[in-house]
């Protein structure tokens, strides 16, 4: 089963997208702050990261980028935020990631998104 790590500042929201994703045949596991990244980051290897950007501790691109730099994490990394496209563009750029997922697009196109980046199956 391929896992994905979801970080958002927003319960309500990890809930609804954990919820979907699960439907759709990922295991996720959600961060909703610093502490509990850390914690959930080194004891579990995740297929794919998605990031929101704006929480109250750090940027999202922020801690997206010391992930990929000084973490080593190979897995694809998303921004995943309602933050205009261009904006959202040129930040995972900054970070040297792989791109970024519009939340204003609505669930389904984000779920739409996370099967072409990451198809489901074991």
């Amino acid at each position: 089963m391929k896992r994905i790590l979801l970080m958002d500042d927003s319960p309500i929201f990890l809930e609804v997208m954990r919820s979907a994703l699960e439907k759709e045949g990922y295991a996720v596991v959600c961060a909703s702050n610093l502490a509990e990244l850390d914690g959930v980051r080194a004891q579990v290897s995740s297929d794919l990261v998605l990031m929101d950007v704006q929480m109250p501790e750090a940027f999202g691109d922020d801690i997206a980028m010391t992930l990929r730099h000084a973490y080593g994490v190979h897995a694809p990394i998303y921004l995943l935020s309602s933050l205009d496209e261009a904006e959202l563009a040129e930040r995972a750029k900054w970070a040297e990631i792989d791109g970024f997922i519009s939340k204003n697009r609505g669930m389904d196109a984000v779920i739409t998104a996370v099967r072409g980046i990451l198809p489901r199956g074991d």
